[in-house]
């Protein structure tokens, strides 16, 4: 369907893969050509595959993306608010249209026995330390964009985190884009973090823009959890809404280890999340919140696999959304207990607002369940706002906007109020009450 767009990444590949950092690391090509070969294979998905039936990505596949041009030498940071302070105290890794910023970085934080560098740092200087490690979190069978971010895999950022380490101040990623250029752009953000024995780590991707212009973020990110690891994952995508974002997060757990991923999806025309979490060893406990709010005609996706693998491990998964406008979601929530997996505790719940008659939501909560000494429960919900509390607080003097979006942010924040960083819950209540409460998202039904 789209062999054109297909074929013009390929010739794009061709002409710039000698270029490409770790160029020269044989092991570094074979992955960059896998990418290729798999993407040349399948392609873009289409409606006719069955993950994708209610997200159609021809506005991307039609369109010309050239590749992101390193610009952000001619960037400050008064143009992004984020950076004007660190209410956080973290350690920041900034990229502007996906390529690493060290100007507007701070990196100067870091303890010993933590490394925190660019990707393509990496694959020119650490390229050894990285071969049995990029690229084993995702499926080889995902679809065409993972493939793609593969090929093209340049920048993005490697974390490393030591046996025993308790890093304090998070890890903030901060992907810019600022949407400008005669012709579309793509950013390629790939990112590897490994957590070593007994570390501890908070992570936080943000995925922001300086306008509103049209442009592709294709991102992955993967997290590889050894035994009694634990991290506190964060990502927020508020791109604009004429671009659009895919991206992947996938986690791979050891013994005992636990991950907690939260994911807030605000922006993107077409915006899409594909969340892969692998148990694969006794003991693993994942936690997955989620919460995006839609509102226009934007499109927001996200697919979710809990695989466990061995017993004894336990997921928990709440996901909620708020739509307003003609805005359409897609959930699908896929939780697989396998054969020998005995006393899995999985439990899944997706919960949806809509705001106004045209907005939409196709959700699918799912279990397969190969074992028989299991605990697991998902459910899903799709909602207006009550009128008698809508009532209730107008007989109490607050009129009727005020008691929709406050009864619409109640519903929002019982997601954020499940994120264990007091600093993180703050900021994102406050991008909550500025969004919910003074922003355009609050409608009366017609």
């Amino acid at each position: 369907m789209f062999e054109a767009a297909q074929q013009a990444y390929v010739n794009t590949y061709k002409g710039i893969a000698p270029d490409l950092p770790g160029g020269s690391v044989p092991w570094v090509r074979r992955v960059r050509d896998s990418g290729l070969s798999r993407f040349r294979e399948i392609g873009f998905p289409t409606p006719g595959d069955e993950d994708w039936k209610y997200t159609n990505v021809r506005p991307i596949a039609k369109q010309s993306f050239a590749p992101a041009l390193n610009g952000h030498n001619g960037i400050d940071f008064t143009q992004i608010e984020i950076l004007k302070d660190n209410r956080l105290g973290s350690c920041r890794c900034v990229f502007v249209n996906g390529h690493f910023a060290p100007r507007l970085s701070n990196l100067d934080q870091l303890p010993r026995g933590v490394a925190v560098m660019s990707l393509s740092d990496a694959l020119n200087h650490r390229a050894d330390e990285l071969e049995n490690e990029l690229g084993r979190c995702v499926p080889n069978k995902l679809h065409g964009f993972a493939a793609l971010n593969t090929a093209f895999l340049a920048d993005g950022a490697y974390i490393r985190v030591g046996p025993d380490c308790d890093l304090e101040c998070p890890i903030e990623l901060v992907y810019v884009s600022t949407g400008d250029g005669d012709q579309p752009q793509v950013s390629y953000p790939r990112n590897l973090a490994i957590l070593d024995s007994g570390s501890r780590a908070v992570i936080m991707e943000r995925y922001l823009s300086l306008g509103q212009g049209r442009y592709l973020t294709n991102a992955v990110t993967e997290i590889v959890a050894r035994t009694s690891a634990q991290v506190d994952y964060y990502k927020l995508q508020e791109e604009s809404t004429d671009a659009f974002h895919v991206g992947g997060l996938f986690v791979n757990q050891h013994r005992d280890s636990t991950v907690t991923t939260n994911n807030i999806a605000i922006g993107g025309a077409i915006a899409r999340t594909d969340l892969h979490v692998t148990l694969n060893d006794v003991g693993a406990r994942s936690n997955l919140n989620g919460l995006y709010i839609g509102m226009g005609r934007q499109h927001i996706d996200n697919h979710t696999q809990v695989d466990h693998r061995a017993a004894s491990c336990t997921s928990s998964e709440f996901y909620k959304g708020v739509l307003s406008g003609r805005s359409r979601a897609v959930f699908h929530g896929r939780v697989v207990v396998h054969q020998d997996a005995q006393k899995t505790d999985a439990q899944q719940q997706n919960n949806n607002l809509l705001l106004s008659r045209d907005a939409e939501i196709d959700t699918k909560p799912q279990l397969e369940i190969y074992a028989d000494d299991v605990k697991c429960s998902h459910g899903a919900t799709i909602g207006q706002l009550d009128p008698n509390s809508i009532f209730y607080l107008q007989s109490r003097g607050i009129d009727e906007t005020t008691a929709r979006g406050l009864l619409t942010y109640a519903f929002a924040n019982d997601v954020i109020n499940r994120f264990a960083i007091e600093s993180i819950r703050n900021e994102l209540e406050h991008h909550l009450t500025r969004t919910l409460l003074h922003g355009k998202h609050v409608e009366a039904q017609a």
